[in-house]
């Protein structure tokens, strides 16, 4: 296989380097949605249910802070070596974490399962870049689709499998032999001559993003929760990532081969398409981590039947994020989606702010439907507008920082939804239960709200109290999102449009070079 003029591949070629990337993008995807269901049996079998979240926010800290990273270093070395790293981490993390005899192992593991997932996604995204002209990615968008919506509905479904029959463990043990194909196909496919050149890694810069970031998550995933949001721990480590990010910075304005180019945010588009992944990231992360919650709380379904229960959002996401591709592969124009996709997320949140304990099925499928329909008009459409928008030398930073802003958003948005639920249940349980007479409610306010299986052995009228206060504290969640992707609406109407490059298009200027990088078989 070679490249035409311009370094691009042919759509036939394209298909068999996607084999690869998108196996590797399935693991990290994967990942996202198949622990959840499976943290109470992990926890109860390893010991320490008070480090569960740890268990969560390890992966979510290295993944986050190694993103870009990844994309600044493909860029110096060639992306198809760098993705092979990826996955050959994201293997090594899973074995030992599946291998693992403690909670404080596991949590250590699960770093470094971290490390090797925030490659995995920005990389594939980054070669994809590199391949396909802006103008025809579009019609690669529903393969995309098709990873996260195909991970979306297994990952619950395989965790609650895995924890009920073979164990837990399996969860960690099916990503090697898919690690395995992706590294045989990566092989064999992606072909990556790379032009060498002087250059130098920035590892102050490097230092200074990992810090402000973990300190950033450790304020919303563990002082804040567990110390309190005030407490002189919380204030502490905010303090200290305003001020290593400030210095990062600085550090990047001087650095020769910065982690992340400050240039780039002289650029309108992205600098506003950065702005606006951060703010939908917090709705879409912070929003979809809590429906479960009320399909298996509220709706007492298991976590198997929930993940079944999801698939109307799947079916949304994938349907409007494959006719968004198609439309704008057709007319090179791009600025409606995020408008658009933002517009019905808030109709979507609003729908799922009326879900009581008593709502019919078919009323939640549809506001999940109309979730994943919104969100499918921004993801894939997002990481389109930012590669249009810079030389191809920097395509490899520009979409690991399209990644890193949007985790970024969902870990705040994970914290920030989790506070608001919690402050807001022990009101609505506390009300609730006011005069229910003592001895009726087993178990602390505490105890009953964070075991589902609790919850469903409360006796009437207990049970329905509780699941009526959980759905009510939901109310509040899902509402609270609003404002933030109203902000989101806001700022995209601020983003350019640039028309679309095609395969016949000049490359910019300075892309001699990385033509070079181009994904190509010898």
């Amino acid at each position: 296989m070679t490249p035409d003029s311009n370094g691009y591949l042919s759509h036939k070629q394209i298909l068999v380097v996607m084999g690869g990337l998108m196996t590797g993008m399935f693991l990290a995807a994967l990942d996202q949605s198949i622990v959840g269901t499976a943290l109470p049996r992990i926890t109860s079998e390893l010991g320490g249910l008070d480090k569960l979240s740890w268990v969560v926010t390890a992966y979510m800290l290295t993944a986050t802070a190694s993103t870009p990273l990844w994309g600044k270093i493909s860029d110096l070395y060639g992306r198809r070596l760098l993705f092979q790293i990826a996955i050959v981490t994201f293997i090594a993390g899973s074995l030992l974490a599946g291998f693992s005899q403690n909670i404080e192992q596991l949590i250590a593991f699960r770093a470094v399962q971290g490390l090797g997932g925030g490659g995995l996604m920005s990389l594939a995204l980054a070669v994809i870049g590199d391949i396909i002209p802006p103008r025809e990615r579009g019609r690669y968008q529903g393969y995309f689709a098709a990873v996260f919506g195909t991970s979306s509905v297994l990952g619950p479904v395989l965790g609650g499998f895995f924890a009920d029959g073979p164990g837990w463990q399996w969860i960690f043990y099916m990503n090697v032999p898919i690690g395995l194909v992706a590294l045989v196909i990566t092989s064999a496919a992606l072909k990556m001559p790379h032009v060498r050149r002087n250059h130098s890694i920035d590892y102050l810069g490097a230092a200074l993003v990992v810090g402000s970031v973990s300190s950033f998550l450790l304020y919303t995933a563990w002082a804040g929760p567990d110390h309190g949001w005030g407490s002189g721990l919380g204030i502490g480590l905010l303090v200290a990532g305003a001020v290593l990010a400030v210095a990062f910075v600085l550090v990047e304005l001087r650095a020769t081969e910065p982690i992340l180019p400050m240039r780039l945010f002289g650029n309108s588009i992205f600098a506003i398409s950065n702005l606006f992944g951060f703010l939908i990231g917090i709705a879409m992360f912070g929003s979809m981590i809590f429906l479960p919650v009320y399909l298996q709380v509220v709706d007492g379904m298991s976590p198997t039947k929930s993940g079944l229960a999801m698939l109307p959002m799947v079916v949304g996401l994938f349907s409007t994020s494959i006719a968004a591709g198609q439309m704008m592969s057709r007319n090179g124009r791009y600025k409606i989606f995020p408008i658009l996709g933002s517009s019905i997320v808030i109709v979507a949140l609003v729908m799922l702010s009326q879900l009581t304990d008593s709502s019919p099925y078919w009323f939640a499928g549809l506001s999940m439907y109309v979730l994943g329909a919104g969100l499918g008009f921004t993801m894939q459409v997002l990481i389109t507008v930012v590669q249009n928008s810079v030389e191809r030398s920097d395509i490899g930073v520009a979409t690991s920082s399209v990644t890193f802003f949007r985790q970024m958003g969902g870990s705040f948005g994970t914290a920030l939804f989790g506070a608001v639920l919690s402050s807001r249940l022990a009101v609505h349980i506390a009300d609730a239960l006011k005069d229910v007479p003592a001895g009726s409610a087993t178990g602390k306010v505490g105890d009953v709200a964070n075991n589902v299986q609790a919850i469903k052995a409360l006796p009437e009228p207990v049970h329905s109290l509780v699941t009526g206060a959980f759905a009510a504290s939901l109310h509040d969640v899902f509402l609270s999102a609003v404002p933030l992707v109203a902000v989101a609406l806001a700022v995209a109407f601020f983003l350019k449009e640039k028309p679309l490059a095609t395969r016949d298009a000049t490359p910019p200027a300075g892309a001699e070079d990385a033509e070079a990088e181009v994904v190509a078989a010898h």
